[in-house]
């Protein structure tokens, strides 16, 4: 992380309070640096939770629920309005979850990360976070592993994280929050050796090189991915599901207290 660019995206997130008129209790770095395989010359993907104001919530004529700034080749700097990522959460968006659980924060509330995951943790429906993360990797694997002779590297991970993170819930039958960082993900899925060898290579490459070359899929990688995402198919639908009405009252009350605690006055 150079000190720099993070002194950057400090003062646009200062920016967008002032513009704006909101609250930002939370804001990460998303993207390969939080999933712990950047390149040298990776973006910096910093994303945000944001509070307006109650009189903005009781408007007739509500605001947009996203902020946006320009993207660049250094700076990706976007944030959703608290209402919509709980909506999300609530229809299995894992995105959200990442967010809350992102090795690199640039400025958070604690209490708020914590009581946020706490109810991630209670209202997370296990199924739809797997079907997010199997229609993720599908669709990255139809769209760059077409040809097994001939793919981009990078794009391998890809696939390679939906799959392991569907690994990591279906040995994990009672938790619906996957770890976001790679690497923990990776060992602890406990993928087969050389998979996690080749995943290792990988990351290492990457970490050194600004574009790695298109190469044949590795036969293992391929196979891990193609059975992980053929056997969530099987296990998917016989997870458990939080009661609907339960969970949205509780994301309904999180929602009243922290308007209450952090809404613009």
């Amino acid at each position: 992380m150079d000190p720099e660019v993070v002194g950057c995206i400090q003062a646009m997130l200062g920016r967008v309070r002032a513009d704006h008129g909101v609250a930002i209790p939370l804001a990460i770095e998303s993207g390969s640096r939080a999933w712990g395989f950047p390149s040298p010359d990776s973006d910096y993907d910093c994303r945000f939770l944001f509070v307006r104001s109650e009189r903005d919530y009781l408007s007739l004529w509500r605001k947009r629920d996203v902020i946006e700034t320009p993207v660049d080749r250094v700076f990706d700097v976007n944030g959703w309005d608290i209402g919509k990522a709980l909506k999300l959460l609530l229809k299995g968006n894992a995105v959200v979850i990442e967010w809350l659980t992102s090795p690199i924060a640039y400025r958070t509330d604690p209490q708020f990360r914590d009581e946020f995951l706490e109810l991630a943790r209670a209202v997370a429906d296990r199924a739809l976070i797997a079907r997010h993360y199997l229609h993720l990797g599908e669709r990255q694997r139809r769209t760059y592993f077409k040809d097994t002779k001939s793919v981009p590297q990078k794009k391998v991970f890809y696939a390679l994280r939906p799959a392991a993170a569907l690994r990591w819930l279906r040995l994990h039958p009672d938790e619906a929050i996957a770890p976001m960082h790679f690497p923990t993900l990776l060992a602890e899925c406990e993928p087969p050796d050389d998979v996690a060898r080749i995943s290792q290579e990988l990351v290492a490459r990457k970490a050194v090189t600004r574009e790695l070359d298109s190469e044949p899929l590795a036969e293992a990688v391929g196979q891990f991915i193609d059975r992980e995402f053929e056997n969530a198919k099987d296990w998917i639908d016989a997870s458990r599901q939080p009661p609907a009405d339960e969970a949205r009252a509780l994301c309904d009350a999180f929602f009243a207290r922290s308007v209450a605690r952090f809404a613009p006055r």
